[in-house]
């Protein structure tokens, strides 16, 4: 197989922190044709002892620049990493780092001006020299309230200081960028859920992206010689998405 043929479907899952994104990748489990890549969050939490996520949330004016630097590479580490199956999902991106957790760092004074021109053009650099495309985004929609109730509830030590505030304007950053296409660019078609509902009803709503992401799968699949196919078939009719645009 040539190198283009390698490339697998990729999928951007993006949201605000506490947006379900975790349980969403779950529901992919079950299809043997999807590699799933979660955010390396223990990398962040342990870089040769330090928790670089604690320190950043405790102290985010002195920690901001090195977690963020060391966010992009474990995340550039996830878009390169070679995968054995025609599909990957990626919970976020460099895209969704720079546009939204770079983008309110900048804004509400965290990263110094010249901290921020650093870390921009390190991701200019990796964007037009590095392949790190997406076929597909699906874009977890939860308000903020929302958010920020599962935050409580899960109690991830480092997050209990994240204010109601800060998930405010990291959903506006997400809307700008992935619904009203006024920050940055959007590198695929964006497919939104609902991300307010309950456990009861989100599994409803996330078999709507089946058609979307297995779709694809199957094409790939049936034009790969080893012929593999998802655990089960896909259904449900095709959702409508968001055309791709260019800034």
């Amino acid at each position: 197989m040539n190198a283009v043929s390698k490339r697998p479907f990729t999928v951007f899952v993006e949201g605000n922190i506490g947006s379900g994104k975790t349980t969403f990748l779950e529901h992919f489990c079950q299809f043997e044709d999807i590699t799933l890549l979660t955010e390396p969050v223990e990398e962040w939490r342990n870089l040769n002892g330090w928790n670089l996520l604690d320190l950043m949330y405790k102290d985010p004016t002195k920690w901001a620049m090195a977690f963020q630097s060391y966010v992009s590479l474990t995340m550039l580490d996830m878009h390169c990493k070679l995968t054995p199956t025609p599909v990957k999902l990626m919970e976020r991106s460099l895209y969704s780092a720079r546009y939204c957790f770079v983008e309110q760092m900048m804004r509400n004074g965290t990263l110094h001006p010249a901290q921020f021109a650093v870390l921009d053009e390190w991701f200019r650099f990796i964007h037009h020299n590095i392949p790190i495309a997406a076929d597909l985004i699906v874009y977890l929609k939860a308000t903020p309230a929302v958010a920020y109730e599962r935050i409580k509830k899960r109690a991830r030590s480092e997050e209990q200081c994240v204010p109601l505030s800060y998930l405010e304007s990291l959903h506006k950053l997400h809307e700008d960028w992935l619904v009203h296409r006024t920050l940055g660019e959007c590198p695929a078609p964006v497919l939104v859920l609902d991300a307010d509902l309950d456990l009861s009803q989100i599994t409803e709503e996330y078999k709507k992206s089946e058609h979307q992401i297995l779709r694809h799968a199957v094409d790939v699949v049936m034009r790969s010689p080893n012929k593999l196919s998802p655990k089960k078939p896909v259904t449900g009719s095709p959702i409508k998405i968001v055309p791709k645009i260019r800034l």
